[in-house]
């Protein structure tokens, strides 16, 4: 199962967690962490998320995503036909890096899109399954348990 993870679900676990959604979003990074650590799922990535990276202004929040894209299977270079199809996609409201992001996923066959953003999950209907991170953790492990009844 390939997973593509933006930038807002990398971050979270840096996020303030008095708030129980963003508290319950982090846990459930540390536990897809775990499920790429393990080889249970597939990270794919981008040159999008690379970009953005180097952006960030928090030194420690680069270097961790730095780290988590070195254990990505697939970089998505970015190209024009991912620049054509990133332009599709916002036709659907999904602006800029979000587009690109999701542009790369498609290309690599992602299966799922973890996002910490409401709009892309509510706005986005295409070929992968956008989830925020607790959802993505709930459902996955409700199909492991499922396979192994």
């Amino acid at each position: 199962m390939k997973v593509y993870i933006d930038t807002s679900a990398l971050n979270r676990i840096f996020d303030d967690q008095s708030q129980p959604r963003i508290y319950l979003e982090a846990s459930s990074m540390l536990i897809v962490f775990m499920l790429i650590d393990f080889e249970t799922i597939e990270f794919v990535s981008s040159d999008v998320l690379l970009f953005e990276n180097v952006s960030n202004p928090y030194e420690e929040r680069r270097v961790f995503i730095n780290l988590c894209i070195q254990k990505a299977k697939h970089i998505q270079p970015i190209n024009e036909g991912i620049l054509t199809r990133a332009q599709e996609i916002e036709a659907l409201n999904i602006r800029g890096l979000d587009a690109l992001h999701i542009a790369c996923a498609e290309k690599l066959k992602a299966d799922y899109f973890l996002t910490c953003d409401d709009k892309i999950s509510k706005r986005y209907n295409g070929s992968i399954k956008v989830q925020n991170p607790t959802n993505f953790v709930i459902n996955f492990f409700k199909k492991e348990e499922s396979n192994d009844s």
